[in-house]
């Protein structure tokens, strides 16, 4: 008699095996899983160790840092990935090589803009430190704007192995530089250039392992005109997504210290572990999919997308659920008492993720429809939406009111994705109606076990 244990492990074998879709999405979604597991086990291992050797202000002062070079590469980006993933001709040396080149130009362009904003950033949050900071952290932008395309067209084929193991070792190298300058300089220096480090020896590492297209300098007319005709609106999408993603960190920097900057900046990094690995599987693995499986041809289509989309979102919120109703507990066993209030941020933002988290995956079907219009007016409603919120409520009820922002916005632009995506056979009411009553469960238990510890939140940092 087969035993259940040996009976699943001979599907799981089956299920990996061979190059069909289905086998290489399997193997995709693990080795995607693995990279963030993997990625937020080194940020954690690495912030533990550098919140003893430096100061909650250093984190602050690293956020805000953070926060501008990630603003201009989102105020740039023309969907570079997303047309190769997208577009027909994307095995055309000409068209991979006019995206590459595109991509350099912009590199160059972000690096150069660091420098121009350093100074008036500076002044803008009297932190002159920022002047110095912007330039060379700058620099990650510049070594970014060389990634070969082979990378684009090993997640457009569902072959991430090589790439995850490049990101991982990458990062391992940077944080262990990180880590030894922190004893060292006793600077938010560390951090900036453990990260140029980082960057660095990634791209080397693409260039050198990864198989596939060489890329030169070319720009072939007719190829540049399907980027920049499909990329205007991944442009538009990009930087109002800039505002969904970091407004808060960036506004908050007006309205609250330094060092509490850098407890928010530790609470937030806790909490985005579901939408963390939200994103990743949505773009990597349900993207692809949409394009090679559209739901809108056929319902078998529609059938196996969805599935999917349901054991993604279930085993989301179940990792949600966890940090929920233990994230203050988690963060005081390992963080000394200068991070306490990071706990009961963590909570709130875990709470308020969750409409995101059983959203995740809808716009991706736009992308791959190539209506990439509806995808930015989506993007752009909720970015207004969001900012709206997040500046009214700090301002009203200070760092809680903030924190909550994302959830309500995600409920109230709900009716405008849905409206979206149906369009294209993807709209899934019974998963949405089910799962967001597990995530109201959810709320209530956490707000439950933790009503202490957002107390004190709110009663010190209200406005």
């Amino acid at each position: 008699m087969i035993s259940p244990l040996s009976h699943w492990t001979k599907r799981l074998t089956r299920l990996l095996q061979g190059d069909a879709l289905k086998a290489r999405a399997a193997r995709s979604a693990i080795w995607t899983i693995g990279s963030m597991a993997g990625s937020q086990f080194l940020r954690l291992a690495s912030n533990l160790i550098l919140t003893r050797l430096l100061f909650p202000e250093a984190f602050g002062m690293m956020a805000l840092v953070q926060i501008f070079i990630t603003g201009l590469a989102m105020f740039s980006d023309i969907g570079i990935r997303a047309s190769i993933i997208q577009n027909d001709r994307s095995d055309e040396p000409a068209f991979l090589n006019t995206a590459w080149t595109l991509q350099v130009f912009r590199g160059v362009m972000l690096w150069l803009f660091a420098c121009a904003i350093a100074l008036p950033v500076a002044a803008l949050y009297d932190e002159p430190m920022l002047a110095q900071l912007l330039p060379v952290a700058g620099l990650t932008a510049l070594i970014g704007g060389f990634t070969p395309t082979r990378v684009n067209t090993a997640n457009r084929d569902l072959v991430m192995g090589r790439i995850t193991l490049i990101d991982i070792g990458t990062q391992a190298v940077g944080i262990v530089v990180m880590v030894i300058l922190a004893w060292l300089l006793q600077s938010v220096w560390a951090l900036v250039f453990g990260a140029i480090l980082s960057a660095l020896i990634k791209q080397v590492l693409y260039m050198v392992l990864m198989p596939g297209h060489r890329n030169r300098l070319e720009i072939d007319r007719s190829a540049m005109g399907e980027l920049v005709h499909f990329g205007k609106w991944i442009f538009l999408s990009t930087a109002l997504g800039f505002m969904i993603n970091h407004a808060d960190r960036a506004i908050l920097g007006k309205f609250i210290t330094l060092e509490m900057l850098g407890i928010y900046s530790i609470g937030f990094f806790l909490a985005s572990v579901p939408l963390l690995l939200a994103q990743p599987l949505a773009s990597k693995i349900i993207f692809p999919l949409y394009k090679q499986r559209p739901p809108w041809e056929s319902a078998d289509n529609q059938r196996k997308i969805f599935h999917m989309r349901w054991w993604l979102t279930g085993a989301l919120l179940a990792i949600a659920a966890v940090l929920v109703l233990t994230g203050d507990l988690l963060v005081r066993f390992l963080y000394d008492t200068r991070y306490t209030l990071a706990g009961p941020i963590l909570v709130l933002m875990v709470i308020s993720q969750l409409p995101l988290v059983i959203l995740a995956s809808y716009d991706q079907i736009l992308l791959a429809a190539g209506d990439s219009k509806r995808f930015m007016t989506r993007i752009a409603i909720t970015a207004f939406t969001r900012t709206a919120l997040l500046i009214l409520g700090v301002m009203q009820f200070g760092l809680t009111g903030a924190i909550l922002a994302p959830g309500l916005a995600a409920l109230l632009v709900y009716p405008v994705l849905i409206s979206a995506v149906r369009r294209y056979d993807g709209w899934d009411p019974k998963h949405d109606m089910v799962y967001g009553a597990v995530a109201l469960v959810i709320a209530v238990a956490g707000l439950w076990v933790n009503q202490g510890a957002i107390s004190d939140l709110i009663t010190q940092t209200a406005p």
